[in-house]
């Protein structure tokens, strides 16, 4: 489990270089989302770095609130779809590494395109469905936004799932209770997000998104209750922000990038553990 903390905190680096770098991008929900895809990446999901669209035999992912570009970026670099020196050119003229992720870059690892919220639910059902049709037994993961939980789409898409019971999804929400324009509870009160899933027909369990054994043990439960007739949902609460005290639980740093001061201060509680690009 060090292994996986270290990496993290190499991710979480990378982070807000590359925002830094850019001087624009999302570090906020990006940081709070690093230990997950640390998790996911380089523990739990089986995937090919190679990269083969299709994604036959192999778990798949999707992120849904495509603004966090900069921890999917890293985790796929780190793990191997890229020479991680690529980061570098995160938000730049010609990038392969746009704000938000996009497909005609054929960036590998990226599948859809993704930033119009609301859209990710859809798309990984419909590859969870593709995945029952060919008898492919893997796992297809997605991860949302509180916030996005605004969009109508979602809750269509949870309704198909439940009733086509498509139990070889594991949709995870980052529960941080931040949006672009304030608290969640403050722009658009969902309640309790737990007991909506529940109600729409979803198995959901419940995490700490910010310690890695909680992640890990989470995950793994919910791997063990797909293929028994309901969707798997994970509510997960993490701290915008996590890992650099002065973006934690703070929604102004969304969308905004740190300056040369505040990187400097970032970077020094941010341990560099893999050698930073």
């Amino acid at each position: 489990m060090a292994d996986l903390k270290a990496i993290a905190s190499q991710i979480r680096r990378d982070i807000v270089r590359m925002v830094h770098g850019a001087n624009s991008g999302h570090p906020g929900g990006s940081l709070g989302c690093a230990d997950f895809f640390t998790a996911l990446y380089f523990d739990i999901m089986q995937h090919d770095s190679k990269f083969n669209m299709d994604g036959k035999n192999e778990d798949i992912f999707f992120l849904s609130n495509g603004h966090i570009s900069p921890v999917f970026y890293s985790a796929l670099a780190r793990s191997g779809y890229f020479d991680i020196k690529e980061l570098a050119t995160f938000r730049k003229i010609n990038s392969r590494l746009q704000g938000h992720p996009a497909t005609h870059e054929h960036l590998p690892g990226i599948r859809i395109a993704s930033g119009s919220l609301g859209q990710g639910m859809s798309a990984a059902i419909g590859a969870a469905l593709s995945k029952k049709l060919n008898n492919d037994k893997n796992i297809v993961f997605s991860l949302h936004g509180d916030g996005e939980l605004d969009e109508g789409q979602i809750w269509e898409a949870l309704l198909f799932a439940a009733h086509h019971k498509v139990d070889n999804l594991i949709s995870t929400v980052d529960w941080n209770h931040q949006q672009i324009d304030g608290t969640t509870d403050a722009v658009m009160n969902l309640g309790n997000i737990r007991q909506k899933f529940e109600a729409f027909g979803w198995n959901v369990f419940e995490m700490n998104g910010n310690d890695m054994d909680e992640v890990i043990a989470t995950l793994e439960k919910a791997k063990a209750a797909t293929g028994k007739g309901q969707p798997i949902a994970i509510m997960m609460h993490t701290i915008m922000g996590k890992g650099v005290d002065f973006m934690e639980n703070d929604h102004n740093w969304h969308g905004v990038a740190p300056n040369d001061e505040q990187l400097k201060k970032a970077l020094a509680q941010l341990p560099e553990t893999l050698g930073d690009y």
